[in-house]
């Protein structure tokens, strides 16, 4: 029996475990995959001399973290490395915007596209150096954040922080003609708020663009040098070494209840395993609440706010090992770890409108990374192992690319979308298919098989548009990790503050079970548990 059974071992499980490990808990994970990771893994499935991330790449916010940059997981061996540029955006033309590490850099760029936009570009790093470490610290806390929030107040005074507040309150476009004259300062913002499911006209966006840029601007896209399993491997160590033990191939099928309390877990070879104080859950809210706890247990209201439980969008990826760098039109795209791929922002717009209304897009928006180009180690020199990952609806209702694509993603339907993938990125790099040794493709039931939260091919853990946010997440209530039975923790990306590698949710809800065994704290979890069970 330990102290904590902790279901996953995905990065919020591992952080999770990590920390209940410092306090000297004794914890168990339990992992379904025969690999520890959940979305934070590599492999040379493709070509044995080619590293590939299976699904997140490149991790601006493990580098932004307190609670990643806590853990001190150079000591585990963690290495981290940067391309030579953050991120790009090539236009038709070749033209190109470029976000670089140095704000010199970027606002050049974007001063080439439209004049005064690189002046624009330094007055929002200005707002970035006064204000991010407070916004970062609301967003990577337990709600309610008040002391980072408090904090932001006094640094902005007055108007200066409802000016922000009502910034990051606007859609994407709107922040972008805002700022902005010219299409690439627009283009950067917009492309990096569909890194999660917000389109240019979806409240929040602005504030999610421009944090995601800043980041990228202040800390870059880095990636673990040698695969994102590097990451994972360093979390697992470092559990180990502390006297935790990761357990894989263990499916939860049950949160064991008995009285209102979480007494541990059972597994599908039908083992009972005993948690002393908690049970701390990186699963999906849906699986939590839909399939692992018995709904007597749970109150009704729960129940009739999980169905209003919003998904994030499906995803769909391909991997390639390439003979050769691509042959971009916009040469300073060469040098990003990071390519976005889409015309203009109207074509974002076209292309979220398409998801909405549950057509495959004929013109994905592509995310692709060069992972060569980031991590030398990943393939020969002289070749570029890439990928590129692009959004669809979760339900399919029809498909405007003219392929008939149905969702029922059969070998022909993966091969199909696989080629219009290859055919947007063709469009900027003339040649890119000729330099395909081999492809990879992960339609949105590959990624759910391989791990379960990633249900339908969602990458988030669920919608990162405002009304599931906050107090909003993963239903109306606290915001916090706390659930309605005694013990028991929502340790996923479902969480506050949702999806990315960051570590918060499996941090947040360490800190809660901790706090269930001190004095003051233990009256905040009381009370977030009798909140989440009144709704």
């Amino acid at each position: 029996m330990s102290d904590a059974v902790v279901i996953g071992a995905g990065p919020n499980g591992l952080v999770a475990a990590n920390i209940l490990a410092d306090h000297g808990w004794s914890v168990e994970v339990l992992e379904a995959q025969d690999t520890p990771g959940g979305a934070v893994r590599s492999d040379r499935g493709l070509h044995p001399d080619y590293v590939h991330d299976l699904f997140s790449s490149f991790y601006p916010l493990a580098a932004a973290s307190p609670v990643i940059a806590g853990l001190r997981l150079d000591r585990e061996g963690l290495r981290w490395s940067h391309a030579p540029r953050v991120l790009a955006h090539p236009l038709p033309d070749g033209r190109c915007a470029v976000l670089d590490r140095d704000r010199e850099v970027t606002a050049d760029a974007l001063e080439t596209f439209a004049e005064g936009d690189g002046r624009s570009w330094k007055d929002l790093c200005a707002i970035w150096d006064r204000a991010g470490d407070d916004l970062l610290g609301a967003v990577f806390t337990t709600m309610p954040p008040v002391r980072s929030l408090v904090a932001l107040a006094l640094r902005m005074r007055g108007g200066g922080t409802l000016r922000l507040a009502r910034s990051m309150l606007l859609p994407v476009r709107r922040f972008g003609e805002e700022e902005f004259s010219g299409e690439a300062g627009r283009l950067l913002l917009a492309g990096t708020a569909l890194h999660a499911d917000l389109g240019p006209e979806s409240a929040a966006g602005g504030g999610f663009g421009w944090l995601m840029t800043m980041l990228g601007q202040e800390y870059g896209f880095p990636v673990p040098v040698g695969g994102a399993g590097a990451l994972t491997g360093a979390l697992v160590r470092r559990l180990e070494r502390r006297g935790g033990t990761v357990r894989c191939g263990a499916r939860v099928t049950e949160v064991v209840v008995r009285g209102g309390t979480a007494l541990g877990v059972r597994t599908a070879d039908g083992d009972a395993i005993r948690a002393r104080r908690a049970v701390l859950a990186d699963v999906s809210a849906p699986a939590l609440y839909g399939r692992l706890i018995a709904a007597e247990h749970l109150p009704q209201r729960l129940h009739a706010d999980m169905r209003r439980f919003q998904w994030d969008f499906a995803t769909f990826k391909v991997d390639w090992a390439l003979d050769g760098p691509i042959p971009w039109k916009a040469g300073e795209a060469a040098g990003a770890g990071t390519v976005h791929l889409a015309d203009s922002v109207d074509d974002l717009t076209r292309f979220a409108a398409q998801i909405a209304m549950r057509l495959v897009p004929d013109r994905p928006f592509l995310l692709l990374g060069q992972m060569t180009t980031a991590d030398p180690t990943r393939s020969p020199a002289g070749t570029e192992s890439a990928w590129a990952y692009t959004h669809l609806p979760r339900e399919i209702r029809d498909d405007a690319g003219g392929d008939h694509l149905t969702g029922a993603w059969d070998r022909a339907e993966r091969e199909a979308m696989a080629d219009r993938v290859e055919q947007q990125v063709e469009r900027y790099a003339p040649g890119f298919r000729d330099r395909v040794m081999n492809r990879r493709i992960l339609a949105p039931p590959t990624l759910q098989a391989a791990d379960a939260n990633l249900d339908g091919g969602a990458i988030n853990g669920g919608t990162t548009n405002l009304h599931q946010q906050a107090f909003f997440r993963p239903v109306p209530g606290t915001g916090r990790p706390e659930t309605p039975i005694h013990g028991l923790f929502l340790a996923s990306s479902s969480a506050h503050p949702g999806g990315g590698v960051h570590g918060a949710p499996g941090a947040n809800a360490a800190r809660a079970a901790l706090g269930t065994y001190r004095p003051l704290a233990r009256t905040a979890t009381a009370l977030a548990r009798v909140l989440t069970r009144r709704g």
